[in-house]
C-alpha cells in the first residue's frame, strides 16, 4: 500500500469518525451558544431552598490534603517549591518582616477535583453542546468551555451509601452499582435525588485504600454502571461525584466503553463531575442530606480543576 493511499485512508477515517460524532451531537436545551451545562439549574430560588438543609451547622471539607506523593490517573503529578525571594545568603526583603512564597508545577486533575464540560468529548473532537475541539482547545487554554465559566455551586447536596448497600465497608475495584442499587438507597436513607441536586456517592475506597495501598487505588476502582449516568441524566443533577478518582468503575463494565459514563454526563448532559470527595464523615454521622458549597480556582481556560467543596449540614 502506498504512502498516499494509507494517508488518504487516514483522513477518511478521521473525516467518517467525526461526521458521525457530529450526527450523534444535539445542541444543549439551554441553547447553542450555552458552556454551563447544568449550572443553569442553580437559580437564587434553588440556593435558598438548599439553605434550609442545614440543621446542626456542622461542616464537612470533601476534598482531601494532596502532595508530591498523591497517586492520581497517569501521567498526572504535582510538584512544590517554597522559596523565601530576596532572601537568599542572610538578606533581607523587608526591614521589618521575611516571607514565605510558594511556585506549584501540577497537573489540575490531581485529588479532589472538579471535571469541567470541556475535559471529555466523543471520537472526533466534539464535546459539549456541540463543540469541536478544533475550534477552543488551544495549547494556551480552552477558548469555551473552561473552569472559569462555572458559576459557584451551591445546592442541595445528596450522599449515597453504596458500601453500606453492598454490605461491606470498602467496594472494590471492578465492583459497579447499577440504577436499581441507586434508588434502593435513595428510598432506604429517604434521599431521594432531585433536579439540581449534587450526587455523591460513597463506596469506601479513598479511605480504605489510598493511605494503605496507594498502587492498587490509582490501578481500579469501584463505581457505577452505564445506566446510573443515563439514570442521573434524568433526574437532571447538577454533578455527580463519588470517593473515588474517576466515578466510572475500573476496570470498566464493558471493556470497549472505558469511562462511559464521563461521556454521558459530561458530553451529552453538561453534567459536572467530582472525583476523590471525602464521603466518610458524612455517611458516618448519617449526614445524607445537606447544602453543597462550592467555589474554585478560576484559571481561565483550565479543564479541570483542584477543589475543597463544603458541606454544611
Amino acid at each position: 500500500m502506498t504512502k498516499v493511499r494509507i494517508i488518504a485512508l487516514g483522513v477518511l477515517w478521521t473525516t467518517t469518525v467525526a461526521s458521525a460524532a457530529e450526527q450523534d451531537c444535539e445542541p444543549s436545551k439551554w441553547g447553542i451558544g450555552d458552556e454551563i451545562g447544568s449550572a443553569n439549574l442553580i437559580t437564587a430560588d434553588s440556593v435558598l431552598a438548599a439553605s434550609k438543609l442545614i440543621k446542626t451547622g456542622k461542616t464537612y471539607s470533601l476534598g482531601i490534603t494532596i502532595d508530591a506523593a498523591t497517586p492520581a490517573f497517569p501521567p498526572r503529578g504535582l510538584a512544590l517549591q517554597v522559596v523565601q525571594p530576596g532572601q537568599q545568603q542572610g538578606r533581607a526583603a523587608f526591614p521589618n518582616m521575611a516571607y514565605n512564597d510558594d511556585l506549584v508545577q501540577t497537573w489540575l486533575g490531581i485529588g479532589s477535583q472538579i471535571d469541567g464540560l470541556g475535559h471529555l468529548g466523543a471520537p472526533g473532537g466534539v464535546y459539549y453542546n456541540c463543540n469541536r475541539a478544533e475550534d477552543f482547545a488551544e495549547i494556551t487554554g480552552l477558548t469555551k468551555l473552561g473552569i472559569d465559566k462555572i458559576p459557584p455551586i451551591v445546592a442541595r447536596g445528596v450522599v449515597l451509601d453504596m458500601a453500606g448497600h453492598a454490605g461491606v465497608e470498602i467496594m472494590q475495584a471492578g465492583q459497579f452499582f447499577t440504577t436499581a442499587d441507586v434508588q434502593a438507597v435513595e428510598e432506604k436513607q429517604g434521599t431521594p435525588i432531585r433536579e439540581g441536586d449534587v450526587v455523591l456517592f460513597h463506596t469506601g475506597w479513598t479511605e480504605g485504600m489510598l493511605a494503605n495501598n496507594p498502587d492498587a487505588w490509582v490501578a481500579g476502582e469501584p463505581g457505577m454502571a452505564e445506566e446510573v449516568a443515563d439514570y442521573l441524566a434524568s433526574r437532571s443533577v447538577v454533578a455527580a461525584g463519588a470517593d473515588t478518582w474517576g466515578l466510572d468503575v475500573v476496570p470498566p463494565e464493558h471493556p470497549e466503553r472505558p469511562f462511559q459514563g464521563h461521556v454521558t454526563l459530561l458530553k451529552e448532559n453538561g453534567i459536572y463531575i467530582l472525583e476523590v470527595m471525602n464521603t466518610g464523615p458524612l455517611v458516618r454521622d448519617g449526614a445524607f442530606e445537606f447544602l453543597f458549597v462550592l467555589g474554585h480556582a478560576k484559571i481561565k481556560g483550565a479543564v479541570q480543576m483542584i477543589i475543597n467543596p463544603v458541606a454544611i449540614h
